[in-house]
């Protein structure tokens, strides 16, 4: 039972149940609301001092002591700037592009568990809603491009729609080896299940769910759909003032929920070592988690089109439906899941990745095409 179950059982004892219901509906709403909107800003904050460190450079450090104010500049500053509609726009498909983006990540949080208990709804297809409600955002972002009237923002919205697609595809079958392992799929109770944290188990499962989620997000090395030299600033070339930061803000807290995801799936959630809050061992884990989406940004390169999707469908799927298939054949021979079945997976794991490594293969700092590609097929760069 969780704590707003609770919450919502004594209430009742004393007013309509009408009444008893809503009031908890909205604490939870407003105590979600809070925690994302605050995590986005020392997101924000810290991306830009911690990009600083790898560019050897300072970062923010003007507006606040140590730039801590950064976050609330800008945020003044995009909430007073116009809002500019392109005459020849969709302006209600314009309006409510920025609203279908964000929303998403406020629904996901609903099943995520900060401790036991702690959370919105403990659905018991819990799994199954964050797999449905994660694909609202590709429609806010066609809508987006839709409604710019704009053909860079047509042509950033489509590119947008077939990568989100296919990552969706290997992302959502990454979650099937954790289902297999757990038993279940309440988010909540995966975390209980987790004596050990299911990376050990599912390492290959991990790999798949961070490079999908990287990509559903638009984080590097995904991030083509951003491409200056090609379309402008991708589906929002349009937007500006308070809906460009709904945009903004959108792509942040989709790290937030990604980042609180895989501590859920991979990183046994809010468990931890005896000593600190239990709530407090979960935000960590989402701290490290954006540490490294942060460390990829600044060290990896961006694909190309061809490669972005050629990575999804040659790769990560059939690697997610090896995983399938180990994890299914463990289930059934060590339902138990003993020590050595970890260096097996990791083994797996290795395999996979090594044989797929060979994809793309690089010569004297040029990516080359797949050993036994037609000459036709080469890359520019190449061909020069």
């Amino acid at each position: 039972m969780t704590y707003l179950e609770v919450f919502y059982q004594t209430l009742a004892r004393s007013m309509p149940e009408w009444l008893a219901y809503l009031i908890p509906f909205l604490v939870g709403s407003i105590v979600v609301l809070g925690f994302l909107l605050t995590t986005v800003m020392v997101f924000i904050y810290m991306e830009r001092r911690v990009l600083g460190r790898f560019q050897i450079r300072q970062g923010p450090n003007r507006t606040g002591p140590k730039g801590l104010l950064q976050p609330v500049a800008d945020a003044i500053k995009v909430l007073t700037k116009e809002d500019i509609v392109p005459l020849p726009g969709d302006k209600v498909a314009h309006f409510i592009a920025p609203i279908l983006v964000f929303i998403p990540t406020l629904l996901i949080f609903a099943v995520i568990p900060f401790q036991n208990g702690a959370l919105l709804a403990d659905l018991n297809i819990g799994v199954m809603y964050v797999a449905a409600v994660g694909t609202i955002s590709v429609i806010g972002a066609f809508v987006a491009g839709w409604g710019s009237n704009n053909k860079y923002s047509l042509i950033s919205a489509i590119r947008a729609v077939a990568q989100m697609v296919s990552y969706e595809v290997p992302l959502m079958l990454s979650m099937v080896g954790v289902v297999l392992i757990a038993g279940s799929l309440s988010l909540n109770s995966i975390v209980e299940k987790q004596h050990i944290p299911f990376i050990f188990l599912q390492p290959l499962g991990f790999f798949i769910f961070l490079a999908g989620s990287l990509a559903e997000i638009n984080r590097t090395p995904f991030d083509l759909l951003e491409a200056d030299s090609e379309i402008v600033a991708g589906f929002h070339t349009e937007y500006s003032g308070m809906k460009f930061a709904l945009f903004f803000l959108g792509e942040y807290a989709h790290a937030v929920v990604t980042s609180a995801l895989i501590s859920v799936f991979f990183l046994s959630g809010w468990k931890g070592f005896p000593g600190l809050p239990i709530f407090v061992w979960f935000l960590i884990k989402i701290g490290l988690v954006f540490t490294g989406i942060i460390w990829i940004r600044s060290t990896l390169p961006r694909f190309r089109v061809d490669q972005l999707m050629g990575f999804a469908w040659k790769f990560l799927f059939p690697a997610a439906l090896v995983n399938i298939f180990i994890t299914g054949l463990e289930a059934m021979v060590w339902p138990g899941f003993p020590w050595f079945v970890v260096i097996i997976n990791w083994i797996v794991a290795g395999a996979v990745v090594a044989s797929g490594s060979l994809l793309f293969v690089t010569g004297k700092g040029r990516i080359l095409e797949i050993p036994g590609a037609k000459p036709e097929g080469r890359s520019l760069i190449e061909a020069r």
